[in-house]
């Protein structure tokens, strides 16, 4: 639609259709947490179905705080699989983040579990043979163990651009925190953290049910299966 001179008015552009094509994964898994959302607690980690973000599950990820500033990647979908050329689950979420930026990572990893708050990150590939240019955005939302304590995590993450030689690693653009639970405060600068001086990576033990729940949760991989994300569903 053209206005008086023959300027544009009311268009939009191919690019930002483009854009909101690409971001639309994130936006799934962020309208599907917040549709879980409490107003004084986040989601809890049993509360997730993949049913409910069906269409962003290669996109999708579950993660698991194992210190202050680092969280383990528990499920991911095959979209993160491909750009790291492995399979990751099992592997710390810091590992998509080049060195020289892990450690502005790791103050936003604290704020998402302590505040709680959500994080987005724009991110852009690094560079080098075979290793096109590659853009990407995360976000990612904090969750409740069982137990209650923010100490998971459910995160997404797009690309644009040829992955080309893998693994790809990320500089971090921009970071952006903001509350998580409406009404709460967060500070501009987060408390500096000591860490461990040895991290493992444990995975937590087994839980045995007589039943099946109700509502389907994520799957963790078994060892030795796909660290994919997967439907599952119970027809008893």
């Amino acid at each position: 639609m053209l206005g008086k001179g023959g300027k544009g008015k009311g268009i939009v552009s191919m690019t930002e259709r483009e854009k909101m094509r690409r971001l639309a994964p994130l936006r799934q898994v962020e309208a599907y947490w917040h549709g879980l959302c409490a107003k004084d607690a986040v989601p809890m980690r049993s509360q997730i179905d993949p049913r409910g973000m069906e269409d962003a599950l290669e996109n999708a990820f579950l993660m698991e705080r194992i210190a202050a500033s680092m969280a383990k990647i528990r499920v991911a979908g095959t979209h993160l699989n491909d750009i790291m050329g492995m399979q990751i689950a099992g592997m710390p979420l810091s590992c998509l983040i080049a060195p020289t930026d892990r450690e502005r990572f790791g103050e936003a990893v604290t704020r998402l579990f302590a505040d709680p708050a959500i994080v987005r990150l724009d991110l852009a590939a690094e560079g080098g043979f075979g290793k096109p240019d590659l853009e990407a955005h995360m976000i990612l939302l904090p969750l409740r163990s069982d137990f209650g304590d923010q100490t998971r995590a459910l995160g997404a993450l797009v690309s644009q651009g040829r992955i080309g030689r893998t693994p790809r690693r990320f500089t971090l653009r921009h970071v952006e925190v903001t509350p998580a639970l409406s009404g709460k405060e967060i500070s501009a600068v987060p408390a500096p953290v000591k860490q461990p001086e040895t991290q493992t990576l444990q995975e937590e033990p087994a839980r045995f049910v007589s039943r099946p729940p109700a509502t389907p949760p994520l799957a963790e991989p078994a060892k030795g299966s796909q660290g994919h994300l997967r439907l599952v569903v119970s027809n008893d």
